[in-house]
């Protein structure tokens, strides 16, 4: 697949609950997941400023979704996210059985920004969704929306240098 029209909408709200995230002190990520019909399920933002390094969207939404779906239901369900997963969202996505996941930013470029402005390495080696899930469905990164992102990353960590 590729990333469509219809995608773009919830991609968007990614950013918006990331900016929500900003503001409020925490790290700048949001996700949104979306049923087969389209309709928003679910959605959070980051909330690790507490000390909860767990408290990512991605992996709230697979906790609500194993809560909340059949099994049919989530496979046939999108994760939206502003960020590629980390391996701890990633496994918890595979172990609820999510569908597609369409992600703004990947780890990749995540990794290459933080070293560009010196921030250290996060203390989880950034590994791409497919090789903790293979034969998960993603597409990503959305080109046209990652500066976006890349500026809320850039107000957000380069500060820690």
């Amino acid at each position: 697949m590729t990333v469509t029209e219809q995608d773009l909408p919830h991609l968007r709200r990614c950013i918006d609950l990331a900016r929500e995230a900003l503001a409020a002190g925490d790290e700048p990520f949001g996700s949104v997941l979306v049923a087969a019909d389209g309709t928003v399920l679910f959605e959070d933002r980051n909330r690790v400023k507490d000390g909860d390094a767990t408290q990512h969207p991605e992996f709230a939404i697979s906790r609500w979704a194993a809560g909340h779906l059949s099994p049919e239901e989530r496979a046939a369900a999108t994760v939206y996210t502003s960020g590629e997963h980390c391996p701890m969202c990633s496994a918890s996505h595979g172990w609820v059985g999510l569908g597609r996941i369409v992600y703004i930013t990947s780890s990749a470029q995540f990794r290459a920004w933080l070293g560009e402005w010196g921030v250290p390495a996060a203390p989880v080696a950034s590994i791409p969704i497919g090789e903790i899930v293979p034969g998960a469905v993603t597409d990503g990164p959305v080109d046209d929306l990652a500066q976006e992102v890349k500026d809320l990353y850039h107000a957000c960590f380069a500060p820690r240098r």
